[in-house]
């Protein structure tokens, strides 16, 4: 490839420089100097660090990547055949088992190597344990348990949450998805009651893990308090565990290498392995997990398949799922809820496959208890999440109880006039509090969510805002002449956990002087998650910044009551309907967005498109 190409497309921003770089290495290969091999190459790597797993060739052949000018030439990639055979005679490139740097499969999908390899061993391993059944369960005892712990529901034709503890209970693998409010998390301590009184309250092995200290911390949390509320004795109640290690840790890190030390040759030492808010993890954590999951443990993912994906490469929940994709139940995991719960599943379930497979291990619940069926949210998240931009648009303008907004995007000028008033409401109460518990309760009553970091309506400019007219108001006083970032009720998002001190990514803390202190010396305060609040000096934080704005992505995870969502003016691809579902259903109770109703239309009708082959691989 030439240099003139070459520096165009970087500076151009068209390849990063580790993108060109990988091209160039390949290129080195013997016979694999070719521009068709380059640019595969460029664009293969690209793609990953856009989050896809691979390069689908179809869709990319014939592309214009640069056009001629400049006294260059231009660079369009070649005819899918030309390309395919190109890429199939170079050393470079080998099939699916063969280790070489590219993987072309029979799809025309090009992986780097470490990619098809982390793909390939996930997919075997989830459709193994698909296939192998548990046969040592007391049907007898786990209808009785079934009976205490899911009493019958009245209301409904079928209690979702007791047919996703009978699946955890039958399946090696199993996945509890559904949106905000259907139980999730509180399903898992359900599941762990069900699995103990299996063995009278003996020994059992839990581990429990989720991709963020903060998604960590919050299942710790929700499992202390919904088992002081089972039906059970003390005894089984505190065999429940409530430690829950962000994955990373259950995994153990080897330093300075991508490899953990517990593998697929030194498994976990579990019984259950039980995953919270599993749409925040990507496809090589996702692998190296299941590796280490030992063989005839169960493993339990539970997350919205529906939310934003991981920031690395795939989308491994909704895939695993087949997301926007029904499917039915086998005629032999009917008859065994059958004689479980005495639920008909034919009658409620269309469609079945006559053997057990996937789908059988995969639970939708579907009954909010957060959000009323005609509430605005509700109703929001339904036509989003079915990408019916019209019929979002109509709730948002025709919301009856005035819990859902949409405020036209205007010039920069007057969003910021008026956002300031919303800011000034949302924080005064949390500013104007002395007390550290009361002002992280009040803190996260309200929360400024963008869609992007950078520009007039991203987070970088939303804090500085916030911090400009909190101060207009004497709500806050920065330090302008020393440049400290520090003032009393500055409020800092933690980016990096710190094992040491508990603080983990994704945490809020409030900047406040320590009350039992006779100085005023600042120090951050973090709620503990039991009642408890933990302080810390300024110096011994790990890395922070300040969190009047988050992103969506940073984000999940939490709830506030009340959430403002900002997307730019301008359309981009990250502007997705998973984005503002999930920005929307951080919201408890209010929820406003504001946007112009064209890029607002256009975000809902965009779906996360990432190309792997993982969902065809599990669903053929």
């Amino acid at each position: 490839m030439k240099n003139k190409i070459i520096s165009a497309l970087y500076q151009r921003e068209i390849f990063s420089r580790i993108n060109i770089h990988f091209a160039q290495f390949i290129s080195h290969f013997p016979s694999a100097n070719d521009p068709d091999i380059f640019l595969a190459a460029a664009l293969v790597s690209r793609a990953t660090e856009n989050g896809d797993i691979c390069l689908d060739l179809n869709d990319n052949a014939e592309t214009i990547i640069l056009k001629q000018e400049n006294g260059h030439d231009a660079l369009i990639c070649p005819k899918i055949n030309r390309w395919v055979e190109t890429l199939s005679v170079s050393p470079a490139t080998g099939k699916p088992g063969e280790k070489r740097p590219l993987i072309l499969d029979s799809q025309n999908r090009l992986y780097l190597f470490r990619y098809w390899e982390y793909e390939k061993i996930l997919t075997d391993l989830i459709l193994k344990r698909v296939h192998d059944h548990i046969t040592d369960l007391d049907f007898p005892r786990l209808r009785r348990s079934l009976g205490t712990h899911f009493p019958k529901d009245s209301g409904e034709p079928i209690d979702w949450q007791k047919i996703a503890a009978v699946t955890a209970m039958l399946k090696k693998f199993s996945v509890i998805t559904g949106g905000p409010g259907t139980g999730k998390t509180f399903m898992i301590t359900k599941i762990l009651v069900l699995l103990l009184e299996q063995v009278s309250g003996g020994a059992l092995k839990i581990c429990l893990a989720a991709p963020t200290g903060k998604a960590a911390a919050r299942l710790q949390e929700s499992i202390r308090r919904t088992k002081q509320s089972l039906n059970c004795d003390d005894k089984l109640k505190e065999a429940i565990p409530t430690e829950v290690k962000t994955i990373h840790r259950m995994l153990k890190p080897k330093p300075a290498s991508p490899y953990f030390h517990y593998n697929a040759e030194n498994p976990l030492s579990a019984d259950i392995v039980v995953i919270d808010e599993a749409s925040m993890v990507d496809l090589a954590l996702m692998s190296k997990l299941v590796q280490a999951v030992p063989k005839n443990a169960r493993l339990v993912l539970v997350g919205d398949k529906d939310q934003l994906a991981s920031v690395e490469a795939g989308s491994v929940l909704g895939d695993i799922c087949d997301r926007n994709n029904l499917h039915g139940v086998s005629d032999d995991l009917r008859r065994k809820i059958l004689e479980l719960t005495d639920d008909d599943m034919n009658a409620i379930v269309k469609g079945s496959r006559p053997e057990p497979g996937l789908q059988d291990c995969i639970v939708v619940l579907q009954k909010s208890h957060r959000f009323a069926v005609g509430s605005g949210i509700g109703r929001l998240s339904r036509a989003v999440n079915r990408g019916e931009a019209d019929e979002a648009l109509m709730v948002l303008e025709d919301a009856p109880d005035k819990t859902i907004a949409l405020y036209e995007m205007g010039p920069a000028e007057e969003f910021f006039d008026t956002m300031a008033k919303k800011i000034i409401d949302g924080y005064r109460a949390y500013l104007e509090s002395e007390d550290p518990a009361a002002a992280l309760e009040s803190f996260n009553r309200f929360k400024i969510v963008c869609a992007l970091r950078m520009g007039p309506f991203g987070v970088r400019s939303l804090n500085k805002l916030a911090e400009q007219v909190l101060e207009q108001q004497g709500l806050i006083h920065l330090d302008t002449v020393h440049t400290n970032p520090w003032y009393k009720g500055r409020p800092i998002l933690i980016t990096r956990n710190d094992y040491n001190l508990g603080l983990f990514n994704g945490d809020i803390g409030i900047t406040l002087p320590n009350p039992d202190a006779k100085t005023r010396e600042l120090s951050v305060f973090f709620s503990a998650g039991d009642g408890e609040i933990k302080r810390f000096a300024i110096h011994r934080l790990p890395e922070h910044e300040t969190v009047f704005a988050m992103t969506v992505h940073k984000s999940q995870g939490s709830e506030f009551d009340e959430v403002v969502l900002i997307l730019p003016n301008k359309d981009y691809p990250v502007l997705t309907r998973e984005l503002v579902y999930t920005g929307l259903t951080r919201s408890k109770n209010k929820f406003s967005v504001w946007a112009t109703r064209s890029i607002l239309r256009n975000t809902i009708k965009r779906k996360i498109e990432r190309t792997s082959g993982l969902r065809e691989a599990l669903w053929k």
